[in-house]
């Protein structure tokens, strides 16, 4: 995955130097942004930008509105870096299209793996093809979704989280499987996460979204019939 490119924005030098080092022995290429004026520039002018790794406190534009702006015209992945670690901080860069959210101080070697994780899945080297169920269509390599026919938006974990339970048709899957699956085996969140998602995924899937079964108590069984 040489070619792929990833925007580092922290307004601390060691740490974009730290995670730059963790990114080029990986053979990554890395692009840096001091703020959030510079990080969204430097997004624009370069569109090949294959995942964002962002700090959220930051000067003149912090990270959710860096975000905000990224999110208006596209899906990269971005990883979020903070120094908090409230509750209600995450569940708020999850609304706004956040894939991962780390707390300083972190594992590089962790922060490595995710990258590792989703670059492999949104990368062009992914060569999974295509699965079916019912209306549904997934082409994971063209990362699109289409139901009867017409496409659906998805966001990046709606996708994720999509394909886990196409890929798990008919198994009864609990709320820690999913987070460990499809947000990683090293995320530490909660139950909300997923029904956030779930919820929303349904609603873009219209009546599709029935295929998703509610299993009180436990989690979720995709099922097209039944």
């Amino acid at each position: 995955m040489a070619d792929l490119k990833v925007l580092v924005v922290d307004d601390e030098v060691r740490i974009r130097k730290l995670v730059k080092d963790f990114l080029v022995k990986k053979e990554y290429r890395v692009l840096e942004a001091a703020d959030g004026e510079e990080a969204v520039k430097v997004f624009f002018e370069n569109n090949d930008i294959a995942l964002i790794i962002l700090d959220v406190m930051m000067p003149k534009m912090d990270g959710w509105q860096v975000c905000r702006e990224i999110r208006e015209y596209s899906k990269v992945p971005i990883i979020m870096l903070t120094a908090k670690s409230d509750e209600q901080d995450e569940l708020t860069g999850f609304e706004l299209g956040v894939d991962e959210y780390i707390s300083k101080p972190f594992s590089p070697k962790i922060l490595m793996a995710r990258v590792d994780a989703i670059l492999r899945r949104t990368s062009k080297l992914d060569e999974n093809g295509v699965i079916t169920a019912g209306n549904i269509v997934v082409n994971k390599v063209a990362h699109t979704v289409e139901v009867n026919g017409k496409p659906v938006d998805l966001s990046y974990k709606e996708f994720e989280l999509l394909v886990y339970f196409m890929e798990n048709q008919g198994i009864a899957l609990s709320r820690e499987q999913i987070l460990n699956n499809v947000w990683n085996y090293d995320y530490f969140g909660d139950a909300r996460t997923i029904d956030t998602h779930v919820k929303k995924l349904r609603a873009k899937l219209a009546k599709e979204g029935d295929y998703i079964k509610t299993i009180w108590g436990m989690g979720y069984k995709f099922e097209v019939n039944g």
